[in-house]
């Protein structure tokens, strides 16, 4: 491979980094980091603008999903604007030049992948996405592109994919076996002519001379497109399986899980685009969650478990990266910190690191296992310390923490807020049952946006047949007499929630599902603002037809994201009822900004904090909980509202004149805190893990099927958060020993089996690690 160069525009972005392209061999592929999400894609678009100019006539290979947010953002303004002088300023200042506009026209576009079977009209179709983002927003040239059309590959005119393959799902041995009846020996000719058609595809690429500009994101596996881990470095144009992890994270743009996990894809193959070894491969990745894959394929060896790894042989090839992603690249780790003394997080985490990879307590930590370990040995160059002071300093604090965290406030006011429904729960659930249990705090649980996202068709389909079942019922015509469902009537409400809880508590399902139909047709009554049962029942009626005949994925019309707001506010309703909070203490909020699009609007103060500021003059918090979740570590609902929280408090603050009130920070199942990050370590028995996953597969009942899943774990939400609880529960045994828990004076600290990480904040550092976290967000 030849020495790599940067280009003019990579070596503006490396002078404003302060880092070399490569540290040392140990990097085996260009990497070049800035500081948030937004100067990713301008710097993506700079040097995509770059090669176009270099490159008339070239082939790219551009990236769908929400990776590319800012990248298409960025292209389509300088293209737009490119006479004007603060454009063309802005351009030659990051390396461009300024001349002539870049011949869109002129360009060769290859879709990079689709999944199989998928409609390309539907909207959540990668085939639907490259039309409207690059050949119209960019202007290329349709005559000149190779598209992924899963309905013209070996299916003959007027025939439909659902034909072929019934209930969506392919069978793959079908390649390798006998048909045994006639729709699969249609299924095996189709299946045949879409590998031939891969091979096709991959022919013209190669006639073309190969991929000149690769854009990618990378997967939560490593994938490079849908070459998954373990897939072979030769590998070209196929159609192949995916993986969990790879289904887990398309969830939500299929339509769940029951959809993703019948899919497959049809992608360029990691030989499609390294074969020209001229190529240009940029891969983007922004936020921590992203930093342990982006080390493998930086510097491990080439490797199939890490397919990015196969673009080492480019000498083109590069990484950019935000400073979080990045963070796990040790050499650029050390010199962030090099050249001045550690903070007391710093060192705990470096401490704690070393006693992990050790298997050693913290007391038991050697001047040698700090010298055998780079941060270790950085940290003794650095502040050249009484070790021994400090392994006890930091032993000291995991102590206090813990011991912080069995505590409980009383008297309190608390505001617990959440970007969705299920967050408190699975962030903190066990805190909240601590201090539920002292009758002298208020507690009011308040959700930002509706949710709506997170109820499948399928599920709303279920809830809308349960009603039709009962609203014909004699008990729902006297209910309906007696006024019950009257949208005014807050008692009615909360029977609703108690007729299900009854359920709950009698394993009932008759109950539980009459609890759930009473609420639906209150929604329903809402929705439509009717309450005749006659034409509620046509509406319930036409509400059957819309979720059997609407594709998964597709964006919902307003009154059906209403409805599906509402189920998922329900289930809050019933968990709080769970622990005998009735509906005045759950507010449902509905934020504007959550509207359902792939690339969401901003928090506005009008429409979005206005109302949390309204909400803390009802409440007269003394403590706010918010999910604090650092930049692009999951769904960006969470930094949104984050955001929001952090403008109400200060207008709160500003006319209240208290500045007492304190944050706490809390994470869930998206992204955890380390231990050195947080102040707060609350312990979690094995009794609180069964209130835990009883209270969430009753209460959470349209996600117990987890259509909407983690990559990192196969199932609900619920056994997830338990699976992390007691991960960090034996981080913090090998840290301070198994003697401290088992053999501790408390019987709560002997029963524990699993930690909660929180953050305690004042309100200042809470404003101010809210300005960190939109500085590495926004531009």
């Amino acid at each position: 491979m030849k020495t790599p160069v940067p280009s003019s525009v990579e070596k503006k972005a490396l002078e404003e980094s302060g880092f070399p392209l490569r540290m040392s061999d140990r990097e085996r592929i260009g990497v070049i980091t800035v500081p948030h999400f937004p100067a990713l894609g301008r710097l993506a678009a700079l040097r995509f603008l770059e090669w176009v100019q270099q490159n008339p006539g070239g082939v790219a290979a551009l990236p769908t999903g929400k990776t590319p947010e800012h990248f298409i953002g960025y292209v389509t303004h300088y293209l737009r604007t490119w006479t004007r002088a603060e454009t063309r300023r802005e351009l030659e200042k990051g390396g461009l030049d300024p001349g002539p506009v870049p011949d869109m026209k002129s360009l060769h576009f290859v879709q990079i992948d689709e999944f199989y079977p998928m409609d390309p009209a539907q909207h959540n179709s990668f085939h639907y996405y490259v039309n409207k983002y690059y050949i119209q927003g960019f202007g290329l040239d349709p005559g000149k592109a190779l598209f992924i059309d899963c309905s013209k590959i070996g299916v003959a005119p007027g025939t439909d994919l659902k034909e072929i393959w019934p209930g969506e799902t392919v069978d793959l041995t079908l390649r390798i076996r006998h048909p045994g009846t006639v729709l699969e020996s249609r299924q095996k000719k189709v299946l045949e002519a879409v590998d031939q058609w891969c091979h096709t595809y991959e022919e013209r690429i190669r006639s073309l001379g190969g991929i000149g500009f690769f854009l990618g994101g990378i997967g939560p596996d490593g994938h490079i497109a849908f070459n998954i881990r373990g897939s072979d470095h030769f590998s070209t144009t196929r159609l192949t399986p995916i993986n969990y992890e790879t289904q887990a994270s398309a969830a939500a743009d299929l339509g769940g899980m029951e959809v993703a996990r019948k899919r497959h894809a049809i992608t360029i193959g990691l030989a499609t685009i390294t074969r020209n070894p001229a190529a240009v491969a940029v891969i983007l990745a922004a936020g921590e969650a992203k930093a342990g894959v982006v080390r493998d394929a930086v510097m491990q060896e080439p490797n199939l478990r890490y397919p990015g790894t196969a673009l080492q042989k480019l000498s083109e090839a590069r990484f950019y990266l935000t400073n979080g992603a990045a963070r796990d690249l040790p050499e650029r780790r050390i010199v962030r910190i090099q050249g001045s003394a550690p903070d007391i997080r710093s060192v705990e985490r470096i401490v704690i690191d070393l006693a992990v990879a050790r298997k050693k307590t913290v007391l038991q930590l050697k001047a040698q296992d700090f010298k055998a370990d780079s941060m270790g040995a950085r940290l003794l160059a650095e502040m050249k310390p009484d070790l021994q002071r400090l392994i006890r300093d930091v032993h000291d604090r995991l102590v206090k923490k813990v011991e912080l965290g069995c505590r409980y406030r009383t008297k309190t006011a608390f505001l617990h807020t959440a970007p969705h429904h299920d967050d408190i729960m699975l962030g903190y659930f066990p805190h909240v049952v601590r201090h539920i249990r002292d009758a002298s705090n208020r507690h009011t649980f308040t959700y930002m946006t509706s949710g709506f996202n997170a109820v499948t068709n399928l599920y709303a389909l279920g809830q809308v047949e349960n009603l039709l079942r009962f609203i014909r019922t004699s008990e729902c015509e006297k209910l309906h007499e007696q006024g019950y469902f009257s949208p005014a009537d807050s008692h009615c409400r909360n029977r609703d929630v108690w007729q299900y809880l009854d359920g709950v508590a009698a394993n009932e399902d008759s109950m539980k599902r009459e609890g759930e139909a009473r609420r639906f047709m209150r929604n329903l009554i809402e929705i439509f603002e009717e309450d005749d049962p006659d034409n509620l029942e046509h509406r319930a009626q036409e509400l059957v037809n819309y979720f059997e005949t609407q594709y998964a994925g597709k964006k919902d019309i307003a009154h059906i994201q209403k409805l599906k707001g509402m189920i998922r506010e329900w289930e809050a309703d019933c968990l709080w009822g769970y622990l005998g909070f009735d509906s005045s203490s759950v507010r449902h909020l509905r934020l504007g900004f959550y509207q359902g699009d792939l690339f969401t609007e901003e928090p506005t103060f009008q429409r979005d904090v206005r109302p949390i500021v309204q909400l803390m003059r009802q409440v007269c918090p003394d403590v706010v909980t918010v999910a604090l979740d650092p930049e692009a570590s999951g769904p960006d609902t969470h930094y949104k509202v984050l955001q929001a929280v952090a403008e109400a408090l200060r207008q709160y603050e500003k006319e209240s004149k208290r500045s007492d009130l304190m944050v706490l920070g809390y994470r869930n199942v998206w992204y955890r805190f380390h231990p050195a990050e947080a102040n707060l370590y609350v312990p979690v028995s094995l009794n609180m893990f069964a209130v835990l996953q009883n209270a969430f597969m009753n209460a959470f009942v349209s996600q117990s099927q987890a259509s909407f899943p983690s990559h990192e774990y196969d199932g609900p939400f619920s056994g997830f958060a338990q699976n992390i609880q007691t991960r960090q529960y034996q981080v913090l045994k090998r840290c301070l020993g198994r003697e401290y828990f088992n053999e501790h004076p408390s019987p709560l600290i002997r029963a524990t089996r699993g930690f909660i990480f929180i953050q305690e904040l004042t309100l200042d550092a809470f404003y101010e690690l809210a300005r960190e976290i939109r500085e590495k967000t926004e531009a």
